[in-house]
């Protein structure tokens, strides 16, 4: 095994792999067919040794400006979306003809935000791309940007991959950029130092990440491939960033990019989904003992610990769990309606049965349905 263990890397049988548009664009805003069939020989090779493969793919709304008479990405959303919608089939198609060459059968998969904060629709998403990949057929995933809105996205496919890695509980997640590895300063920039190895945030203290040029053909940028990149983590799925010309040597486990060290236990699907997939409906504030016995005892909460309630949710939904400075602790599913909660807010669960009957007898959130998301 290599020094920071990315021997996982070249072992996974299970691998998502995302490129960008930046990655998958020339100078002049082209798609770049020589990067396509770059991708598609290693990755049809890395499917021959038996590795199911699934690629996360951006590049629709870059294949679709030159159709439109585009030079750069429009700022406007429906433009957005029609360069998405022209762009989505001539890129799908490119896909397609460069696998096939190597005798692999390629499937498009469009996902929203809904398909994966809605348990069935996340489960019925977990069920395609499990049985594409049973028949031998990779799937090529991408937002579905012809109807994503700005309040309903992922924001950029980084994060997207990291989700499709654990909904698949991938073996490992590759996230190619136009940037050979984080940095801890400008990369190219004299005296910046490349970060080979991320255990924690606390290895990132004092680093400044780039977000995505608001006018190229990109929507991330360094920034969201770190946030992804700790979403696998926390997930127990090693994860690497390096450049899309490096992805043979990041694929065999070689010492590029920067690999970001994954947890040693897995939390299970259920709270996975919750902290990442979902967002909440509403939001509850607690006290601080409250925020005491959810964050450092693991414990369920109850009605007498919340002192505010907002939004509109019903019972089953996700909701956020804040404390008194609006500080987001955990999230989880409720167990009543947002309009009920009022009446219940700082009384005692043996009061709500002796004045309300047992079908009070129940905590606002069980601590099986709720994930904490940081300290008390």
């Amino acid at each position: 095994m290599t020094g920071d263990g990315r021997a996982v890397i070249s072992a996974a049988k299970q691998l998502v792999v995302k490129i960008g548009s930046s990655s998958l664009t020339t100078l002049q805003g082209d798609i770049n067919e020589a990067r396509i069939a770059e991708l598609a020989d290693v990755l049809a090779a890395r499917t021959a040794t038996g590795t199911k493969v699934v690629l996360v793919s951006s590049g629709a709304t870059a294949a679709g400006l030159p159709v439109l008479g585009l030079t750069r990405r429009p700022r406007q959303l429906a433009a957005q979306q029609a360069a998405a919608s022209v762009g989505q089939g001539l890129l799908m198609a490119r896909y397609m003809a460069a696998f096939a060459s190597h005798g692999l059968r390629a499937a498009q998969l469009l996902l929203t935000v809904d398909d994966l904060m809605h348990r069935v629709r996340y489960r019925n998403a977990q069920r395609t791309l499990q049985q594409l990949l049973y028949f031998g057929v990779m799937p090529v995933v991408n937002e579905n940007d012809t109807v994503a809105t700005e309040r309903l996205r992922f924001g950029d496919n980084d994060r997207l991959a990291a989700l499709v890695a654990h909904v698949l509980r991938a073996d490992a997640l590759l996230l190619l950029s136009d940037v050979d590895a984080l940095y801890d300063g400008q990369p190219g920039r004299e005296g910046a130092r490349r970060i080979t190895e991320v255990r924690s945030q606390h290895d990132l203290a004092g680093v400044r990440l780039g977000r995505a040029d608001p006018n190229g053909v990109g929507s991330g940028g360094m920034a969201t491939k770190v946030e992804a990149a700790f979403i696998a983590a926390t997930a127990g799925i090693p994860t690497v960033v390096a450049a899309a010309a490096d992805v043979r040597a990041a694929l065999a486990g070689s010492p590029t990019g920067t690999y970001f060290v994954p947890d040693q236990q897995r939390p299970s699907s259920r709270l996975l989904w919750l902290a990442h997939a979902t967002v909440g409906r509403g939001q509850l504030t607690l006290d601080a003992g409250a925020v005491e016995a959810v964050t450092a005892r693991r414990a369920s909460l109850l009605p007498a610990g919340i002192t505010a309630v907002s939004g509109r949710f019903e019972v089953g939904d996700p909701v956020d769990v804040c404390d008194e400075s609006g500080r987001l602790v955990a999230r989880g599913l409720v167990s009543y309606d947002a309009a009920e909660i009022p009446r219940l807010m700082g009384r005692s669960t043996h009061w709500l049965v002796r004045e309300n009957g047992h079908g009070y007898h129940r905590e606002v959130i069980h601590r099986d349905a709720m994930v904490v998301l940081t300290g008390p």
